[in-house]
């Protein structure tokens, strides 16, 4: 039988691993979310660009509201900027059609693409 004081040690190493898992895992959560953010204000502050939903065109701030109400509808499906740009972002759930972003020069690209350069640009090192 082990002594009494050896399991203590035993559970307090073990609570200790799960409070740091826990941290980072939190820590990980805050920066995905931080990331979604940050794509959604890229849609939102778009000057020039109209993106296009269905065959009909928005601007940059009506096509964040529309994001935001679809990663709401997702909930904790959403996990990651990954997830968002899939699940939310890149296509109509109802028509199964991409969206399209219309750029300042007239150059229509799919949203998926557009979404994952920003995320490049948010994870490229600061210069």
């Amino acid at each position: 039988m082990k002594h009494p004081r050896s399991m203590k040690n035993i559970l307090a190493v073990v609570l200790s691993g799960l409070l740091l898992f826990s941290g980072a895992a939190m820590a990980q959560d805050h920066v995905e979310k931080h990331k979604i953010d940050f794509l959604i204000s890229s849609v939102e502050h778009s000057t020039g660009a109209k993106f296009i939903r269905n065959g009909s065109e928005y601007d940059g701030k009506d096509a964040a509201e529309h994001l935001k109400m679809k990663r709401d509808k997702v909930g904790r499906r959403v996990q990651t900027a990954d997830d968002f740009i899939r699940l939310c972002a890149s296509k109509s759930f109802v028509t199964g059609k991409s969206y399209l972003i219309r750029l300042p020069d007239g150059k229509l690209v799919r949203s998926e693409t557009y979404l994952r350069e920003k995320l490049k640009e948010f994870n490229a090192p600061a210069k």
